[in-house]
């Protein structure tokens, strides 16, 4: 059975995780605090944070930002949930807009007319590892300012909605020559066992705000919020005579592990000449291979300012019913080929759907999900894995269709 997205774990990362074990250091120390520098260098942004996973960086700055009850945050309904779930916890409404026909990210036509007086943050998510349109998205909080009714400090001083990119998929992306984590006020990354980069669990705030903001100063105050409000971590406890600490405000816990740290390391040190060169390369391949029949809608992954980071190949079929789509799915798993679907729209779901959304109002998103499926992409997919899997999807697209 060829799986959908193992990680790559190998003698290198079991080496550096093993010798996070035996320097003393399990939890948050030396390992993360590299970790989180080697981020900023590479993306380009002034700060970053690591912690347990995307989900809780993005609730963080939702925090941060004084995001509460009668507050609205922009999304697009074609998403995880973990991207609407985050405005619920903070008791704000999402408000979901339709996405882009071409690409799957979200639409700057839709986000421009959700924008209300109670608008504090857009929440672009680049899909698959797609940037979104950051100059478009950027120029909109711009332009919208006079809107923007601030109710906490942080909101006084930015002065406008924040754009808060869910870069879950995106690590390693680039628009117009700036790699994603550098595009916006801030961006969180995902690094769960399935993305390209991957801590085991994990994941990173990219801080990039604007002045008159110090992000080195945000950066020290979110460490703090984030492991308890305890005004003191462990490495600073360490200093001889340094045990004692405060609790400051009562914060949350969300810190990342040198174990996690130790497998990102190794992850980051090889991304751009190893990792991405392998990932593109499987791209490459199905493009040549689907490109050659008219059923199939590839991916857009890269044009003239924009190039992805190769983490899903989300492949559409053109002019096919969700049915059908579930049944190729079927046969396709019948030749022993995992695959996928990114993602079930999160207006579809019980909850949402509970709370009066309904995915007939994104029909574009709609249309995106009931077409595509996503192929497998990881390290060690062969050349020979590649070609079985191409097999086996144009195999179950002729027996469903014909």
């Amino acid at each position: 059975m060829i799986p959908f997205s193992p990680p790559r774990i190998d003698d290198k990362i079991i080496a550096e995780v093993t010798a996070a074990l035996k320097s003393g250091w399990i939890t948050t120390g030396p390992r993360t605090k590299e970790f989180e520098k080697k981020i900023s260098a590479y993306c380009g942004n002034k700060n970053t944070l690591c912690l347990n996973s995307a989900t809780a960086g993005l609730e963080i700055m939702l925090r941060w930002f004084g995001v509460g009850e009668g507050d609205e945050v922009i999304l697009p309904a074609y998403t995880y949930s973990a991207t609407a779930n985050v405005v619920i916890h903070c008791g704000a409404k999402p408000v979901f807009v339709d996405v882009n026909a071409s690409d799957f990210n979200i639409s700057v036509a839709n986000i421009e007319r959700a924008i209300n007086q109670h608008t504090k943050v857009i929440m672009p998510v680049d899909f698959a590892g797609y940037p979104c349109d950051y100059d478009e998205i950027n120029a909109l909080v711009e332009k919208h300012k006079l809107l923007f009714r601030p109710k906490s400090d942080n909101q006084k001083k930015l002065g406008r909605i924040m754009v808060l990119s869910d870069s879950a998929h995106s690590f390693g992306a680039s628009y117009t020559g700036k790699k994603c984590g550098s595009l916006t006020d801030v961006s969180v990354f995902s690094f769960h066992a399935v993305k390209n980069l991957t801590t085991a669990e994990g994941g990173a705030i990219a801080l990039n705000f604007p002045a008159p903001f110090d992000n080195e100063e945000i950066y020290k105050y979110l460490c703090v919020l984030t492991l308890h409000g305890q005004n003191k971590d462990a490495l600073a406890k360490t200093q001889k005579g340094n045990w004692k600490y405060d609790i400051i405000e009562a914060g949350y816990k969300c810190n990342m592990t040198d174990l996690s740290a130790a497998i990102g390391l190794i992850e980051l040190e090889r991304y751009d000449n190893d990792t991405q060169l392998k990932r593109k390369a499987i791209f490459e391949a199905y493009n040549k291979a689907f490109a050659k029949d008219a059923r199939f809608q590839l991916p857009e992954h890269e044009t003239a300012n924009k190039t992805g980071c190769y983490h899903l190949y989300p492949l559409r079929i053109k002019g096919i019913t969700e049915v059908q789509r579930d049944a190729i799915m079927k046969e396709i798993f019948d030749c022993d080929v995992s695959v996928n679907v990114h993602f079930i729209p999160v207006p579809a779901m019980t909850y949402y759907k509970n709370l009066g959304y309904d995915l007939k109002d994104y029909p574009t998103t709609y249309d995106n999900f009931s077409r595509e499926i996503s192929l497998p992409v990881y390290y060690d997919l062969s050349a020979d894995n590649v070609q079985t899997v191409v097999n086996a999807v144009i195999s179950s697209v002729d027996k469903i269709l014909n």
